[in-house]
């Protein structure tokens, strides 16, 4: 009796732990059936000076460090090591989008502007056009009223438009402070 009720509750065990294994599977494949649908949000990550095809176009050779500071603003990365030059870096990672990286150098010889190197940089226009995603599932509401909102609103000629009742104000108001003794 007790070998029966031994094997019984060993068996019993068995199915408890191939079930919970067997139900992992199906709620697996259920979870990647919910994420191919439903996408969490992911915040826009900027990191870096956006420069653009005007700030590059304006530097020119032989500018004081203080001149290319103020058109293309601190750099991001300035080494003790490399005291002439300036790396300036741009990444934008947004979702549902390609991830943007741009990079442009500058480098000086006797504190005055010697050279550019630069990714291809996109104009202000571009750039402000790139960021905008299109959006599909915005509904554009009705902006017009119909014929029977327009008669509600608008007076008969002559006649003032009539206001909605309000209640009378109070003759008095409440102290907002508490009397003093």
């Amino acid at each position: 009796m007790t070998q029966l009720l031994t094997r019984a509750f060993t068996l019993g065990l068995l199915m408890l732990v191939f079930g919970s294994i067997a139900g992992c599977g199906s709620f697996n494949q259920a979870s990647n059936r919910v994420a191919s649908v439903v996408r969490p949000y992911k915040i826009d990550i900027v990191q870096g000076n956006m420069v653009s095809r005007e700030q590059r176009e304006a530097l020119k050779v032989g500018m004081s460090r203080l001149e290319v500071r103020d058109i293309l603003g601190t750099p991001l990365l300035a080494s003790l090591f490399h005291a002439d030059r300036w790396d300036y870096v741009f990444t934008l990672r947004r979702q549902g989008m390609e991830p943007q990286a741009r990079r442009l150098t500058v480098f000086f010889k006797d504190d005055q502007l010697a050279r550019v190197e630069a990714d291809a940089l996109p104009s202000e226009a571009e750039f402000v056009a790139s960021m905008a995603a299109p959006r599909t599932d915005l509904k554009v509401p009705v902006l017009q009223m119909s014929e029977e909102q327009l008669k509600a609103t608008v007076a008969a000629p002559g006649k003032p438009a009539a206001a909605p009742a309000l209640p009378p104000l109070p003759a008095s108001y409440p102290p907002l402070e508490p009397p003093t003794r």
